[in-house]
């Protein structure tokens, strides 16, 4: 059973105050399954008003302590993992495996974020004087304002809930419409842990309202946000003129450069498999695929081939690979820049269109022959097609990767350490993975450069952002 999603204000699982309501669709049937509540500007007072009073307790709350009740709410979200990857499955379309995998993944980084709320350290600084003691100590910013994508309900939530309650911060979560359920059993999860109130809260409602509200109030002290590059640069705009501290996790076009001396079989294999994850919709995905003359006809041949074997179908069926787009203004999008690009004289090596006339799904596609100028050379796909180019050297290929204005992932594939050495440090992104899919684990670090964004979400590095450092010089009198 899907349930209707409410919102969790103060403690307490409630409808919005002025009854209004969203409905949720399943992408694979376009059938409606539930509803969500929809905040009203009453709601997000009551909110505001509950994360005051939830810092003000959460951040004299000891870092043992806090870490306790985060590891808690882990174990109490893992063992729920079926039921809520059930909801995920339904409300965004991924493969029931997948959104196990994600919810999985979730606790683990809740357990991650729960050791480093142990781990903040501060320092103490020789001082120039006897007598004197210089200190520097973290402290929580406060409450933060975090906005999260439909594509990943659970990953893009419990990175930003998990570091500010691992340092002390109070949190409204403004989830997404499209996918509510399972978000919101990941904060059940801590409130079932025994989280007090007040120090976590979640609305739903219209993002652009309820961001343009929150984001300039006095009580928000810090704002995170994960979705495209334009609303990203309009929300971090706005914070700007209210001084409040922001990570932005925004958009990608990542680059998949393959090299002569590359295992095609290895990297035509892998590279597909996160092409056509999610259907393509992750932030990280492989979308320029660039490789060296001498192996692009042959790559061409393997990954069509990888990519023509997907099954595609709804994603509780058992042997579905590949989930419809999760909602309905995807499937124009993407449909538009596949038809500039054939304009253009792309070739279509498979796929090319929607399937079916019922649900939001893509064929995997493989295109070759588009120019620089065809939209999707230029803008974030955000689907399941992938563009194959060709390219003669590593000058050439750099130029082509470090081309746009987005820095978040990029992909090598080479059995050259010094090919390896030469491509990592000279292409611009906040990731590099070489020869294998190493991103997005709780420990290590997750963020862009450029137009994609700055700041970590992952590693040691993604708790800075949510703590103030405080400097303290003392002398005995």
């Amino acid at each position: 059973m899907y349930p209707d999603t409410q919102l969790f204000i103060d403690g307490t699982w409630r409808a919005a105050r002025g009854g209004r309501s969203i409905p949720v669709l399943n992408p694979a049937t376009e059938e409606v399954i539930g509803q969500v509540a929809h905040a009203t500007t009453d709601d997000l007072d009551e909110a505001l008003e509950a994360a005051a009073r939830g810092f003000a307790t959460w951040k004299k709350v000891s870092a043992f302590d806090r870490s306790k009740l985060m590891r808690k709410a882990a174990d109490i979200f893992r063992s729920r993992a079926d039921a809520i990857a059930h909801m995920m499955t339904l409300e965004q379309g991924k493969p029931l495996a997948e959104a196990r995998m994600e919810v999985m993944a979730g606790a683990d980084v809740i357990d991650w974020f729960a050791e480093e709320a142990r781990r903040a350290y501060g320092r103490v600084i020789p001082a120039r004087a006897e007598g004197v003691y210089q200190l520097v100590v973290k402290e929580p910013v406060g409450p933060v304002a975090a906005f999260t994508p439909w594509n990943f309900p659970i990953n893009q939530v419990v990175r930003k809930l998990s570091a500010a309650l691992a340092t002390g911060c109070s949190i409204i979560v403004k989830a997404p419409e499209e996918t509510p359920a399972s978000p919101a059993e990941l904060i059940r999860a801590f409130a079932d842990a025994g989280l007090p109130k007040g120090v976590a809260n979640l609305v739903y409602g219209v993002p652009s309202e309820i961001s343009e509200y929150l984001i300039p109030h006095p009580i928000i002290r810090k704002v995170t946000f994960t979705g495209s590059t334009p609303i990203g640069k309009m929300l971090s705009a706005l914070a700007g003129q209210h001084m409040k501290r922001v990570t932005m996790e925004l958009g990608g076009h990542a680059p998949a450069i393959v090299f002569d001396d590359a295992d095609l079989e290895l990297a035509a294999k892998t590279l597909a498999g996160a092409k056509f994850r999610n259907a393509g919709q992750v932030c990280v995905s492989p979308t320029r695929f660039l490789v060296q003359q001498k192996s692009y006809p042959e790559f061409v041949e393997r990954f069509t081939a990888h990519a023509k074997g997907l099954k595609v179908g709804a994603g509780m069926d058992a042997d579905t690979q590949m989930g419809p787009l999760a909602h309905e203004r995807r499937v124009p999008w993407v449909e538009e820049l596949v038809a500039d690009a054939r304009q253009r004289g792309a070739e279509v090596h498979t796929g090319g269109g929607r399937l079916g006339n019922k649900g939001y799904f893509y064929q995997p596609t493989v295109l070759t022959g588009v120019g620089k100028d065809a939209r999707m050379m230029n803008e974030e796909p955000f689907g399941p097609v992938a563009m194959i180019a060709p390219f003669s050297d590593l000058d050439e290929v750099v130029d082509e990767a470090n081309r746009l204005p987005f820095g978040l992932a990029a992909y090598a594939f080479t059995r050259s350490a010094k090919t390896a050495n030469a491509v990592a440090s000279r292409v611009e992104s906040g990731m590099m993975t070489i020869n294998h899919l190493g991103l997005a684990l709780p420990e290590v670090p997750f963020g862009g450069m450029k137009d994609s964004g700055y700041g970590s979400e992952g590693g040691s590095e993604a708790i800075e952002a949510y703590l103030n450092t405080k400097f303290v010089s003392q002398a005995g009198l």
